[in-house]
């Protein structure tokens, strides 16, 4: 849990020092990550509960189980827990032409082991390795002519219209939500900006 959230409060940190919109010469917002939280989610997320680590004599196994059911029992329901599974959304967002970078995190793909429906996420792992981020901060895409992936440690720029659209997959041992959805036009090797 202290992982996440420490994870949750970089890629925030990290997100909240860039330029919130930009828009391109061919009219597409350029989002970050946080853009698409409502302030509530974000402000509840920076200031997530503290976990206490001073009981070195218990085993690290025992105090990593009793710091995670500390942190739930405290924060059953805190904003905090809320906006770990928000669907909110930036109504205004929708039907918008949006660019914004992330990774892929396939979900199906055609007979040519391309690609054709898969998560856009904030961080590498989301979904895999990790708790996944709140439903406000995964993109569902269906991209029919398909994209071969070569490495799930690439970033990419994704670039199309946004959509306000609840969706769920089974993905892994649980279930994967996504409160945006996306028609994407092109999807380009990130670089810094």
């Amino acid at each position: 849990m202290k992982i996440v959230h420490t994870l949750l409060k970089l890629i925030l940190c990290l997100a909240l020092a860039m330029p919130v919109l930009s828009v391109s010469a061919d009219s597409y917002k350029t989002l970050e990550w946080t853009d698409l939280m409502p302030q509530s989610d974000l402000d509840a997320l920076m200031n997530g509960p503290e976990i206490t680590h001073d009981t070195p004599e218990i085993p690290i196994d025992s105090q990593i189980s009793n710091q995670v059911r500390q942190a739930i029992e405290q924060a059953a329901d805190s904003a905090y827990q809320k906006a770990l599974v928000s669907t909110d959304v930036r109504p205004e967002l929708n039907e918008t032409k949006v660019r914004i970078p992330g990774f892929m995190v396939p979900l199906e793909f055609n007979d040519k082991q391309q690609v054709t429906e898969f998560f856009v996420v904030p961080y590498f792992g989301a979904c895999i390795h990790v708790p996944p981020p709140p439903p406000n901060q995964l993109i569902h895409v269906v991209y029919p002519k398909g994209f071969k992936l070569q490495d799930l440690y690439m970033p990419f720029w994704f670039q199309g219209v946004l959509k306000t659209a609840l969706f769920s997959k089974d993905v892994g041992t649980g279930k994967a939500v996504s409160a945006y959805s996306m028609q994407v036009v092109t999807i380009d090797d990130y670089e810094e900006e």
